[in-house]
C-alpha cells in the first residue's frame, strides 16, 4: 500500500496539496474583503500636514551621496550641506510617476506576484544574525541555514515569495555572502526574490545576476528583484541606503522604502508623531527613486515599532503599532503606492504562546491597513534576532488560514445551500447530503500543525505540542524537497559568476 493510501483521507488530502508541483497553492492572493480604515478625512489631513512641516521646517539630511543631493536639487528642493527642505506638495508630486501597481516576475512565470491594488504576498522574516531550533537551540546562522529556509519556502503552499536575507549566513564574508545568497534563491527557489542593499555594489551584483536569470533587455524592461531599504531614523538618509535605492531603480527594480521607527527612540512616544515622521521619511525615499529613473517601481513600506519605557528593550507585536499601521495604509492608498506594512512580530525567545499571540496581532494589521507585500510572515522570532525553523512552519500554518480569510465570502445560489435544507429537511444532519459531498474536500482551510483530536487520542499519541509537531514537519519537508528545474546555461552563468567575483576580492569580515 502506498504511503498517500495508508493515510487518513485527511492526511492524504493535505500530502497532494503539498507535494503538488513546487508546492505553490497561488502564486499571490487577491483579497476579496475590504481594508479597514481608522481616520477620517479630517485626520489624515492632520497628519500630512505634520508630514509636510516636519520637510518644509526641519528637513531630512541625506548623507555621503553627492548624487542625491544633487537631484533634489535639480528637482527644485532646498539644499544646505546635507539639510534637504522640502515645500509642501513637492514630494506628492514627483511620485506620481512610480506605478500604484507592477509585476514583479520569477523565474518561473506561473510563480510571478502582482504588487500592489488588492494583491496580497506574503514573503519570510529577512535579516536574522541567529537561527534556532528545538533540537540544537539558538546558534549563528550559516549558509546551510539560509538555503534551508529557502527550500522550506518553496515548499510551502502558503508563500508567494522566496524572500531576502533569511537569516545571515555568517560562515561566509560579509563582502561576499551576497552572491551565495543570491544564487541560492536562483537554484533552489523559482519564486520571485530579493537582493543585496549592504553597498551599492552588491545590490549591482545582485541586479547583474539577476540579468544572468532572466536575460538583460527583460530586466531593464521589467522588475524581477526587489532591494529593502531602510531609512536611518529620525530622518536621515545615508549614502548606503541612498546608492542602493537609486541602483535598483536605475535597472528598473523595485526599492522598498522602510522607515525602522522604535517609538521613544527613533521616534517620538506617540503614535500620531511616529507615522507623521514615517510618512515624511518614505516619501522622500520614494521620491528619489523617481528622481534617479522616473517611472521605476517602488514600495511604500513601514516598520512601526514600541519599545519597554521601563528597559528601553524594543518590543514586537504590541497593539500601538498594529493600530497605527491601518493608518500608515490610509497614507499608502492615498499617495496610490503598493505597501508594505507589518508582519509576524514577536519579541519571544521560543515559538510559544507568546509568539503566537504577538505574531497574529500584527498580522492581522498587516492584513486589514492593506499591506500588498508583507515580509516578515514567517520566522521572526526574539526580536528579529533570531530565525527559528519550528515558528517558521507555525507562521507558514498560519498564511494558509489567512488565504481563506481573505478570499472573503462568496455569494451565490451553491454557497446559499437553499437546496440542501430542501433535501435535509428539519432535525436531519448535513453529512451526507448532496451539498456537503459536493464541497467536502475545499470547504474549510485544514491545518497540516493542528491538533483537533479528542484528547484521549491525542494523549495516547504522545501529548505532542505545537512546535514539536512543527519540528517533525521541517525536517519532513527538507527530507523530501526536490529543487525546482534550472536551466543548464543559467546555473553555470551563475555559478561562473560568482566564482569570478569572489576570485577577484579577498575576504572581510566586516
Amino acid at each position: 500500500m502506498s504511503e498517500v493510501r495508508g493515510r487518513s483521507g485527511r492526511q492524504a488530502r493535505q500530502a497532494e496539496r503539498a507535494n503538488k508541483g513546487s508546492g505553490m497553492g497561488r502564486p499571490y492572493i487577491v483579497r476579496n474583503i475590504p481594508t479597514y480604515d481608522v481616520l477620517s478625512e479630517e485626520n489624515l489631513v492632520k497628519v500630512e500636514r505634520a508630514a509636510d512641516r516636519i520637510l518644509a521646517e526641519t528637513g531630512i539630511e541625506f548623507r555621503d551621496d553627492p548624487v542625491a543631493l544633487d537631484l533634489w536639487r535639480r528637482a527644485g528642493a532646498k539644499v544646505d550641506g546635507l539639510l534637504v527642505k522640502f515645500e509642501p506638495g513637492m514630494l506628492r508630486e514627483v511620485l506620481k510617476s512610480a506605478p500604484s501597481e507592477f509585476t514583479q516576475h520569477a523565474r518561473n512565470p506561473a510563480n510571478s506576484v502582482r504588487i500592489g491594488g488588492k494583491n496580497v504576498v506574503f514573503a519570510p522574516a529577512y535579516g536574522s544574525p541567529f537561527v534556532m531550533d528545538l533540537d540544537r537551540g539558538r546558534r549563528f546562522g550559516t549558509l546551510e541555514d539560509f538555503r534551508n529556509f529557502i527550500m522550506l519556502a518553496q515548499s510551502s503552499p502558503n508563500f508567494h515569495h522566496s524572500g531576502g536575507t533569511i537569516c545571515e549566513p555568517t560562515d561566509i564574508p560579509v563582502n561576499k555572502r551576497h552572491l551565495d545568497m543570491v544564487a541560492a534563491h536562483l537554484t533552489l527557489s523559482d519564486r520571485c526574490y530579493m537582493g543585496s542593499v549592504t553597498s551599492e555594489a552588491r545590490a549591482e551584483d545582485s541586479i547583474e545576476m539577476s540579468r544572468i536569470a532572466f536575460g538583460r533587455e527583460f530586466v531593464d524592461q521589467n522588475c524581477v528583484i526587489l532591494g529593502n531599504v531602510n531609512v536611518n531614523s529620525p530622518l536621515v538618509w545615508d549614502g548606503t541606503m541612498t546608492t542602493v535605492l537609486r541602483a535598483y531603480a536605475r535597472a528598473n527594480q523595485a526599492a522598498v522604502i522602510v522607515p525602522f521607527i522604535l517609538g521613544g527612540a527613533m521616534g517620538p512616544v506617540t503614535n500620531a508623531g511616529a507615522i507623521a515622521q514615517s510618512l515624511a521619511e518614505t516619501m522622500a525615499g520614494c521620491a528619489l527613486t523617481q528622481l534617479e529613473r522616473k517611472g521605476a517601481p517602488v514600495i511604500f513600506g513601514n516598520f512601526l515599532s514600541s519599545m519597554s519605557l521601563r528597559s528601553g528593550s524594543p518590543t514586537f507585536g504590541t497593539p500601538e503599532p498594529a493600530i497605527g499601521s491601518m493608518v500608515i495604509g490610509q497614507l499608502a492608498r492615498r499617495l496610490g503606492l503598493p505597501l508594505r506594512c507589518s508582519g509576524n512580530f514577536t519579541t519571544s525567545k521560543l515559538p510559544d504562546a507568546q509568539a503566537m499571540m504577538e505574531g497574529t496581532m500584527s498580522m492581522l494589521a498587516a492584513i486589514h491597513c492593506g499591506a500588498n507585500f508583507i515580509l516578515h510572515s514567517a520566522g521572526f522570532l526574539d526580536g528579529l534576532l533570531s530565525m527559528s525553523y519550528e515558528k517558521f512552519m507555525l507562521d507558514a500554518d498560519l498564511c494558509g488560514a489567512l488565504h481563506s480569510y481573505l478570499d472573503g465570502i462568496k455569494i451565490d445560489d451553491d454557497q446559499l445551500a437553499v437546496d440542501a435544507f430542501a433535501e435535509v429537511g428539519p432535525g436531519n444532519h448535513f453529512f451526507g447530503c448532496a451539498h456537503t459531498m459536493r464541497h467536502y474536500e475545499t470547504a474549510f482551510w485544514d491545518s497540516e500543525l493542528s491538533d483537533n483530536e479528542p484528547f484521549e487520542k491525542w494523549e495516547a499519541a504522545g501529548s505532542s505540542d505545537a512546535a514539536s509537531r512543527a519540528n517533525t514537519l521541517w525536517k519532513k519537508r527538507l527530507a523530501e524537497f526536490e529543487a525546482p528545474v534550472l536551466d543548464e546555461g543559467i546555473r553555470q552563468g551563475l555559478t561562473e559568476y560568482v566564482a569570478a567575483k569572489k576570485a577577484g576580492m579577498d575576504d572581510a569580515w566586516y
